[in-house]
């Protein structure tokens, strides 16, 4: 039963309304605040990804800012008082969105589990300061130690499939002869998306946290620079030679920044309609396509200028795109992915003209996810490396779904774990990882059988994933 409906019954029958606790400004100030600055082992903190977009309740820090002043504080007040129920910490989104579904938590939480168990003591804070009483005594929270990560730090040659854990703290590299993850980019925050160096070399990540692009080396797998975007960064994509890498700046007004990869420097910043989702180089690296979901729109771009050489609008928001190769190496279609439609859209890359679309099945019987979906139930798309066969995930249903190449003669689908995000291939093409980004694991699936063979669990809500070959 609601609160609200709770009260009208207690009114109906004459009863008294106990009063609603308070939410005190000091308690949050010193003691709930903190919690969204802190760290804990393997997420990303809470103000890593609640300064912008849709979900920006938190003021943003200066850099070099390690707290927020009382103006900021009382707007992040204000702001927070809107996610939970006073009185009822069992109602309150604030308390139930990170914590784990075991314990009561809700579904899918786009920055991963914070909270484990409601016997986490900040989350006792929390729930504390909900009900209006005395916050529990400060508890020291044991930080896990070195031996306790996943994996080694250091890379080894052969493919591996990258793949970035958007709220957590390493990237992690999974090697497709054993399905085992084999290392980890450590230390970059809110990790979301990877590109390799053509020549396997380097690792290239967009960090959230800081808005930089870091730098890693193959070898190591330590980040050797970061380079200071022009704002808060999304997806990326790398030039065919490898001398540019180009970043989705994800907030208004929307740009693609363009990073020189020999000195390691910002050169260009290419102005977009609408904020940055994801960037793309078409097959023959000719052009780089910017889709934005808030623009409704796709840019591409002139890779040899660096201007804009036409652009697209949809009735939604761009998500992923991927691509049809010819035979002479051009680009054929673009198969782009629509906020809120359960497929994809077929557009003619030479007229610039949609020409189809096709749309997911609906399993019957199947309950319909709509948690965590984020706008999107189809949200990742790919060609296999042959070309003979496209495949999309429904996040909706919790499958991949493989059409032939190129006629889209629908194969079959495939369940796999909660809000499937992502996907890539081995170069053989015998092999599909989807990124399961409610699951926190990647399944692996095989082509041919339409079968997922293994899970492979990785970090916090893993999204973007590539596969590289490393030197």
């Amino acid at each position: 039963m609601s609160l609200l409906l709770s009260l009208l019954m207690a009114l109906l029958l004459g009863q008294s309304v106990p009063a609603q606790p308070s939410l005190d400004y000091d308690t949050f100030k010193t003691r709930v605040q903190p919690i969204f600055l802190n760290k804990r082992p393997g997420n990303a903190r809470c103000v890593s990804c609640h300064t912008a977009g849709g979900a920006a309740y938190l003021q943003r820090l200066a850099p070099g800012q390690t707290t927020w002043d009382e103006d900021q504080s009382q707007k992040n007040f204000e702001r927070v008082k809107r996610l939970v129920v006073p009185g009822a910490p069992e109602r309150s989104r604030l308390l139930l969105h990170p914590l784990a579904v075991d314990a009561g938590g809700d579904e899918f939480h786009g920055g991963g589990k914070q909270f484990m168990s409601r016997d986490n003591p900040e989350w006792q804070v929390l729930a504390a300061w909900v009900r209006g009483e005395p916050p529990p005594p400060v508890q020291r929270i044991q930080s896990a130690s070195k031996d306790e990560r996943l994996a080694a730090r250091t890379g080894r040659p052969g493919v591996r499939i990258v793949q970035t854990n958007s709220a957590g703290d390493a990237v992690s590299l999974i090697d497709p002869a054993t399905n085992k993850v084999v290392g980890e980019i450590r230390d970059i925050e809110a990790n979301h998306g990877a590109a390799v160096a053509p020549d396997g070399s380097r690792l290239y990540v967009t960090n959230e946290a800081d808005s930089t692009l870091d730098i890693a080396d193959a070898k190591t797998l330590a980040v050797i620079k970061h380079v200071p975007l022009s704002g808060h960064p999304n997806n990326l994509s790398i030039s065919k030679d490898g001398r540019r890498v180009y970043i989705a700046i994800a907030q208004a007004p929307g740009a693609v920044d363009v990073v020189d990869t020999a000195s390691g420097t910002l050169a260009k910043t290419i102005p977009i309609e609408g904020a940055g989702h994801n960037t793309f180089v078409t097959p023959d690296g000719r052009f780089v396509v910017a889709g934005s979901v808030a623009g409704k729109s796709l840019t591409v771009i002139d890779a040899a200028t660096e201007t804009i050489a036409w652009s697209m609008k949809f009735e939604g928001g761009v998500r992923p795109i991927t691509f049809e190769k010819k035979a002479d190496g051009s680009t054929g279609r673009m198969f782009v992915q629509i906020s809120d439609f359960h497929g994809f859209a077929i557009v003619d890359f030479g007229t610039h003209k949609e020409i189809g679309r096709v749309t997911l099945p609906d399993p019957p019987g199947q309950p319909k996810n709509t948690e965590g979906i984020q706008g999107s139930p189809s949200h990742g798309i790919g060609i296999t490396p042959d070309g003979k066969v496209l495949w999309a995930t429904s996040k909706w249903y919790h499958y991949i779904a493989a059409y032939s190449m190129p006629d889209l003669k629908p194969l079959g689908i495939v369940p796999v774990g909660h809000e499937p995000d992502w996907l890539t291939f081995t170069p053989d093409s015998k092999t599909v990882y989807v990124a399961c980004a409610g699951s926190n694991y990647v399944s692996a699936v095989d082509v041919k059988a339409l079968k997922e063979v293994t899970r492979i669990a990785v970090g916090q809500v893993p999204k973007r994933n590539i596969t590289a070959v490393l030197q």
